[in-house]
């Protein structure tokens, strides 16, 4: 509790110090703020999986799309504020379904970041998220509050309930369940103060896992889980909604599995490596998860840093870090590369492969970035390599974009305003240099960020946040 209220007092302190004179306010990150705004000569990705349509117009009127179409075709108000983005390209916000809004800190706990993280999924082209898993929930949802209010900068927030965890949770800032008694007056309480999803986590049992579901679904809300102590068959059964991580977390492939334990997750891994994605187990899995309409969400950055081989993190997403977290992380892949005996560099691929056979198997695939790990994920740019590591495994450009987009808002029931580029949606567009439908990597190259059919300044964003992560 002296720990929350801590927070708490740094965050007043953080909003207060942004307000005062002299200090940059909310207003000037803003670019781009008129009443009537044509986006002219640009290239359309409109997130549904459709070809790219060059030489568009996106007219946006009072936050909403009211227009698109060919440039020229479209009748652009005398009055409107036109905007020549030639050689752009303008695709919705994602919609990032994992993104948590704190970072791994000494001593095994979690701190929330509300300054640096909500800046960074904006400035990176992140206009939604799910906060999957909260560590500090009050904080997330006055988070919400201040960036719905229009006094703090960030995404659109689903603010997840505390974790749901049982008996044998890794770090002191979760609840243990004591039963399902528990875990529905959790879910009940949290509903009622705003809530808007819910996550299972490592060693909830099955009966905690079916009560939390039952009571979620009856305030008309969803529960993910990246789960340990329960397998993805017996989940999808219970009533879960949606599976983070996908392969590499399902423990119900190892040898001598029992109910309600969470086996050493190593050897789980391992054991799951071993599997043919093509062969009657995980198929049997795939089959049972889309037979109970359950979504995966794909988190590939965060286990591409547990793999040696695999590329660091660039460095302006190192420029982020204060000192510390950077030396930490540093010091992790440090260790990774040591490492003697690890499943990893056979279970990332394996992950991959995995993906494609759901997807193609008819299955919903999200996509997000889970800043956790080794420290070396951060927000917003975790999200771009996301997109980057669905093309590696597979997926054309344009099946990537729409499951980083039009999928995450279909999940969340939220497809009629946001998740792709249509007349009569929010206006939330993320103009790139380039053409990430034909080369994925673009998707970096992010000038400008339309939230309701306000523009935000990506690099000054950027900017306000370098050596804030780890801290603030």
């Amino acid at each position: 509790m002296r720990f929350i209220s801590a927070m708490l007092i740094v965050f007043g302190f953080t909003v207060s110090l942004a307000q005062q004179p002299g200090q940059p306010q909310v207003k000037d990150f803003i670019r781009v703020q008129s009443p009537v705004i044509a986006l002219e000569h640009v290239r359309v990705i409109d997130g549904t999986g459709a070809p790219a349509k060059p030489e568009q117009t996106i007219l946006i009127t009072g936050g909403k799309i009211t227009a698109i179409g060919n440039t020229g075709s479209v009748q652009v108000p005398a009055d409107a504020n036109r905007m020549d983005f030639s050689g752009y390209s303008a695709l919705p916000g994602l919609v990032g379904m994992h993104d948590h809004l704190f970072y791994p800190v000494a001593g095994g706990l979690y701190h929330d970041m509300p300054f640096s993280f909500p800046r960074l999924y904006l400035a990176t082209g992140v206009t939604t998220i799910r906060t999957t898993g909260s560590i500090e929930p009050y904080l997330d949802l006055e988070t919400k509050k201040g960036i719905d209010e229009g006094k703090l900068i960030g995404p659109k927030i689903n603010a997840t309930g505390p974790y749901l965890e049982g008996k044998g949770a890794f770090t002191r800032d979760m609840h243990e369940l004591t039963g399902p008694d528990d875990a529905r007056r959790t879910v009940d309480y949290w509903a009622s103060e705003g809530a808007g999803s819910f996550k299972a986590y490592n060693w909830i049992t099955r009966d905690e896992l079916k009560a939390a579901a039952d009571a979620a679904h009856k305030h008309g809300l969803k529960l993910t889980g990246h789960l340990c102590s329960i397998g993805f068959r017996e989940a999808a059964e219970l009533g879960i909604d949606d599976l983070e991580h996908g392969l590499t977390v399902d423990t119900e492939f190892f040898p001598g599995k029992q109910p309600d334990v969470c086996p050493n997750p190593n050897q789980a891994v391992a054991a799951a490596a071993k599997l043919d994605v093509n062969g009657p187990e995980i198929q049997t899995t795939i089959k049972t998860l889309i037979a109970h309409h359950v979504a995966v969400t794909s988190t590939l950055p965060v286990f591409e840093q547990f793999v040696s081989s695999r590329p660091d993190v660039p460095q302006k997403a190192l420029d982020a870090l204060n000192d510390d977290a950077r030396k930490a992380y540093e010091n992790n892949r440090k260790r990774v590369a040591d490492r003697k005996e690890s499943p990893w560099p056979a279970m990332f691929p394996k992950e991959m492969e995995f993906e494609r056979a759901f997807v193609k198997a008819g299955g919903t695939l999200l996509a997000g970035l889970d800043p956790t790990g080794i420290g070396g994920i951060i927000a917003g740019y975790g999200d771009q390599r996301e997109l980057e590591l669905l093309v590696e495994a597979g997926f054309t450009p344009l099946e990537a974009i729409k499951i980083a987009t039009l999928n995450g808002a279909e999940f969340l029931g939220e497809q009629k305003s946001i998740g792709s580029l249509a007349t009569g949606k929010q206006a939330d567009i993320v103009l790139v240099k380039g053409d990430p439908s034909n080369k994925i990597e673009d998707i970096e190259n992010v000038e400008l960020v339309f939230k309701d059919g306000v523009g935000w300044d990506s690099k000054k964003l950027i900017d306000s946040v370098k050596g804030q992560v780890g801290m603030r």
